[in-house]
């Protein structure tokens, strides 16, 4: 639940300066974008029946972003939001940096009845809530059927109090280290509150995870892959490591498949490879870590 916009991309070598100036060459495009629809369309390309919700206006950037919702194994639902489909101004340079603009954000309180979706909720494996503000209302019915959450906080600076719902109620929490370089002291007070895994990215440093039985376990990038654009890696590492997760294996595969999902997704210029599957994930793994 949450997260879909309709974004217009600018890439530049570097971000411009400060400036009054005219910028004459860039890499411009328009597509789907947030982070539920980059979690979505990865966890589809990689086998799971993906029932995805969010928020689209009646017009027509709604219209554009179901269609890229489309896909096997991947049942999109809606409700209309009053303010109009969600929209950013992405502004990417060649390192995978990114400003990024809400040109016409969300509406933090929709009219929803959150009850009607109980039934998906029951019969999900794995229920992923996202930190648009219209989903924290679905977090207590979550804790009402006994659901295990997992969140995605993004660039979380360890004291955003828009945040603490999110933390509060998930069982697996995913992070980055943009805005929290001291990263490790709030991954041990999330374990030491009960957590059942926290996992933080670094972007080209690599991923870190910290276990309830108290390890850590670091992955590095594989530098194989050529930056494209960024945008989805760390939704694609996310569902990379889901996938490895829902198999059973060892929290340090499961890095190692984020790691794969989020390298193919930044050799695209989509927020997911439009190549990925369950079969090239398997054979990027053996060529690189067996």
């Amino acid at each position: 639940m949450g997260g879909a916009s309709y974004n217009s991309v600018i890439t530049l070598d570097e971000f411009p300066q400060a400036i009054s100036q005219t910028i004459h060459n860039c890499y411009f495009d328009e597509t789907i974008g947030n982070t539920g629809a980059g979690k979505a369309l990865t966890l589809s390309k990689l086998g799971f029946n993906t029932t995805f919700h969010s928020l689209i206006g009646d017009d027509s950037f709604g219209e554009k972003v179901t269609s890229f919702l489309k896909e096997p194994n991947l049942h999109f639902i809606s409700d209309i939001d009053p303010n109009g489909t969600e929209r950013h101004l992405n502004i990417m340079n060649s390192r995978g940096e990114r400003i990024s603009i809400f040109v016409n954000p969300s509406s933090d309180e929709p009219s929803i009845k959150y009850e009607k979706f109980e039934g998906h909720l029951l019969d999900s494996d794995y229920v992923v809530i996202n930190i648009s503000n219209y989903s924290r209302n679905i977090l207590p019915i979550c804790k009402r059927l006994n659901k295990e959450i997992w969140t995605d906080l993004h660039d979380y600076d360890g004291k955003n109090e828009y945040h603490q719902d999110f933390i509060d109620a998930a069982d697996y929490i995913f992070l980055s280290s943009d805005n929290l370089p001291d990263y490790k002291p709030f991954m041990l007070k999330q374990i030491a509150n009960g957590k059942k895994l926290v996992v933080c990215t670094h972007g080209k440093d690599g991923a870190s995870a910290y276990t309830r039985e108290g390890k850590w376990i670091e992955t590095p990038i594989i530098d194989a892959y050529k930056m494209t654009n960024a945008n989805g890696a760390g939704d694609s590492f996310f569902s990379g490591f889901l996938y490895g997760f829902s198999i059973g294996y060892e929290i340090k595969k499961c890095m190692q498949f984020g790691t794969i999902t989020s390298g193919l997704c930044i050799e695209s210029k989509l927020i997911t490879n439009n190549k990925l599957s369950k079969a090239l994930v398997e054979s990027e793994f053996s060529k690189y870590y067996v």
